[in-house]
């Protein structure tokens, strides 16, 4: 679990625009973010499994 303080700190504006990242906005992880869905791996994982992400299944071969 990320820190409360750099969760804050990734939400304040940046001096410069290339010292910007993200950070996903359910947990607050910084790496393993997709853009894509705008959270990182592992809540992209979870919610998918419940079903609650539109058009995302589990693969099964």
């Amino acid at each position: 679990m990320a820190r409360k303080a750099l969760i804050e700190k990734a939400r304040r504006p940046k001096k410069f625009k290339v010292r910007e990242y993200n950070r996903c906005p359910i947990c607050g992880r910084s790496r393993g973010y997709y853009r894509k869905f705008n959270m990182c791996r592992i809540c992209l994982r979870k919610y998918a499994l419940e079903g609650l992400i539109p058009g995302v299944i589990k693969s099964s071969w």
